[in-house]
C-alpha cells in the first residue's frame, strides 16, 4: 500500500501540542493587543493624543493652541490622531511578530496583498496535489477490492 507522503507520518501528541500552543500564544496576543497604546504629539507640543483598538482614548490640547486659527488646530489634531494611530499599528505588528514570528506574521499581509494572494495559490496548489493524491489512492483501492 502507498504511503499518504507526510500524513503517513504525523506525529499526532506534536501536533495537539503545536495546536494548544497556538491557541495559547492567540489568547496571549489578544490580552497583548489590548493594552496597547498608540501615542503621538504634534511637533508643537500643542497636541497630544492615545489612541487604542477601541478608538481614541485622550486628546490633550495645550492652551496656547487656542491661538490656533479653528482649521489650523483641526488639521493638527487630525495628524496627530492619524500618527497616534500610525503608532499603535506599529505596536501591534510588533506584538504579533513576537507571538507569530515575522515569516507567519498576518500583519505582513496588509501591506503586501501581493505576497497574500501567493500564499493563497501556494496553499490551493497543496490542496489540490493532495486531494488528487487521495483520490488516486482511494481510486487504487476501490479497484483492488473489486
Amino acid at each position: 500500500m502507498r504511503e499518504f507522503g507526510e500524513f503517513a507520518n504525523i506525529d499526532v501528541d506534536r501536533f495537539l501540542n503545536g495546536v494548544e500552543s497556538q491557541i495559547a500564544r492567540t489568547g496571549r496576543l489578544r490580552e497583548d493587543v489590548a493594552g496597547l497604546v498608540g501615542r503621538a504629539q504634534d511637533e508643537d507640543e500643542l497636541v497630544s493624543v492615545e489612541y487604542t483598538t477601541e478608538g481614541l482614548r485622550a486628546l490633550d490640547i495645550h492652551p496656547k493652541a487656542m491661538r490656533l486659527s479653528s482649521s489650523e488646530l483641526a488639521e493638527k489634531i487630525k495628524a496627530t490622531l492619524q500618527d497616534a494611530s500610525q503608532d499603535l499599528q506599529t505596536r501591534v505588528n510588533a506584538v504579533m511578530g513576537e507571538v507569530f514570528g515575522e515569516e507567519m506574521n498576518p500583519m505582513r499581509f496588509v501591506a503586501d496583498p501581493e505576497a497574500a494572494m501567493s500564499q493563497v495559490k501556494s496553499a490551493e496548489a497543496t490542496y489540490k496535489r493532495t486531494f488528487e493524491d487521495v483520490m488516486g489512492e482511494l481510486d487504487r483501492i476501490r479497484r483492488g477490492l473489486e
